[in-house]
């Protein structure tokens, strides 16, 4: 797995998203996206990080300190 230094800030953004819970249609409303770029976005994210879902992308996200436990939906 890489760590999150390869991704954009947008991408980090997501990310932290994705480790709180968030769908992809939660976050496309976040951050003012569509659904369909976010699924790219995450999909692109994925591809970077080196991990195959949603599950390991959390596991990344509180290895690189982007969330913690305790901290639910933003």
């Amino acid at each position: 797995m890489a760590g999150v230094s390869v991704l954009s800030e947008r991408e980090l953004r997501v990310l932290e998203l994705i480790a709180r819970g968030l769908s992809n249609a939660q976050i496309a409303e976040e951050v003012g996206l569509s659904v369909s770029t976010v699924k790219n976005r995450v999909s692109d994210l994925f591809a970077k990080l080196g991990v195959r879902d949603r599950a390991q992308a959390v596991i990344v996200a509180y290895e690189a300190g982007l969330v913690t436990p305790g901290h639910g939906r933003p």
